[in-house]
């Protein structure tokens, strides 16, 4: 990875970590919500996909503003993708679906906008300009399904034992599991339709940047 390439991995790190202290900050010492007290409250933020899929994408790039010639084995190849794929799942979802739900000011914007904005477009932006290269192939891909998988059953296993659903579209005390699974069925679709584009983006990129050299 160059050099811009690791300040780009840095400043997308430092975002995450911002936009996520800024939340628990928000959370901490707000009075809304489903949960009422702390440390409830703080801990039920890391069940949204949002800072999940925050976390996977800040860890990797850390990594790679840290230690870009690391050698890179299944496990981070398949986070890094997750990373990206999940941080654009994310971006794309609330900018569509969720955006118009709530107003929100102060503080409280500005982790929204750190985590739901900036985030997804220095992730995406940075994979596509930095990579690392010819890393996504059709075993990774299939691995990458498997966290968006695990989030699945274990929000719908705890929202049948504490009620709660960290987004309306999964929840199922308003909308039953027929019309909540058919919801995280078209996210599926739109996820494996950014995996297959991110594998057909990751060869055509490869081979560009072998010829060039």
């Amino acid at each position: 990875m160059t050099t811009t390439g690791r300040v780009w991995a840095g400043v997308t790190a430092f975002a995450v970590a911002a936009g996520i202290v800024v939340q628990l900050f928000v959370t901490a010492n707000g009075t809304e919500g489903f949960f009422r007290d702390n440390p409830e409250r703080v801990f039920n933020v890391f069940a949204y996909f949002t800072i999940q899929s925050n976390l996977l994408l800040g860890a990797t790039v850390l990594v790679l503003a840290l230690q870009p010639d690391r050698p890179q084995g299944t496990l981070f190849k398949t986070l890094r993708l997750n990373g990206v794929l999940c941080i654009a799942v994310t971006g794309i979802v609330y900018h569509l679906v969720l955006a118009g739900l709530g107003e929100l000011t102060g503080w409280a914007e500005v982790a929204n906008f750190l985590l739901h904005t900036a985030t997804p477009i220095l992730g995406v932006l940075g994979w596509l300009l930095f990579g690392p290269r010819g890393v996504v192939d059709q075993r990774i891909v299939g691995w990458s399904i498997v966290y968006p998988l695990l989030w699945l059953v274990f929000t719908l296993v705890r929202g049948e034992f504490v009620g709660f659903y960290p987004y309306p579209f999964v929840d199922v005390g308003e909308h039953g599991y027929a019309r909540v699974l058919l919801n995280c069925l078209l996210v599926a679709v739109l996820f494996l339709a950014l995996a297959a584009g991110a594998s057909f983006l990751d060869r055509r990129l490869h081979r560009k940047t072998t010829v060039e050299r």
